[in-house]
């Protein structure tokens, strides 16, 4: 059986009112869109079990953390091993908030976050001793325009679901 993907308006709805509102609940939740229980249970769980909602964790700020720097790392890294050392190396660096493999100059993009300048410093120390990294690109984040957001993309799968 092939895999639904998409989403519909009721999804989207649903989406959006779970990212507005964590603490809505099911109950919350039904009330609020106007449907049954069941069924904002049932949407749940088809979007948690088709991979579409992935957490209901909590968004933490690094920077209300202690962490205001943010820097995106490109890696070039010696591909005899692939990518599994260099991540596994990485993986173990608390700073370390994302790892993507990417096309072009580099092997690896990481998005990282430091204390201040100098604390960014030790964490690209850090990142850099490993024997699989050969090189490293750094580039600081003055300013970020658009934080992270999925919103804009439940609005857009929900329409060209329902056209």
């Amino acid at each position: 059986m092939p895999r639904q993907t998409g989403i519909d308006d009721l999804d989207a709805r649903l989406i959006a009112l779970f990212t507005e509102q964590p603490h809505v609940g099911v109950l919350g939740a039904s009330r609020t869109l106007g449907v049954a229980r069941g069924t904002v249970q049932a949407r749940l769980d088809r979007l948690e079990e088709r991979g579409v909602v992935t957490s209901y964790a909590p968004h933490v700020s690094s920077e209300a953390l202690g962490y205001p720097v943010t820097a995106f790392c490109t890696l070039e890294i010696r591909q005899r091993q692939g990518h599994a050392p260099v991540v596994a190396h990485l993986s173990a660096i608390p700073e370390v908030l994302e790892i993507h493999s990417i096309t072009g100059v580099g092997d690896l993009i990481v998005r990282i976050v430091a204390r201040d300048n100098a604390d960014l410093g030790r964490v690209i120390d850090e990142i850099i001793d490993d024997t699989h990294v050969l090189r490293a690109n750094t580039a600081i984040c003055l300013v970020t325009h658009l934080d992270h957001r999925t919103g804009p993309l439940v609005e857009a799968a929900a329409a060209s679901k329902d056209s």
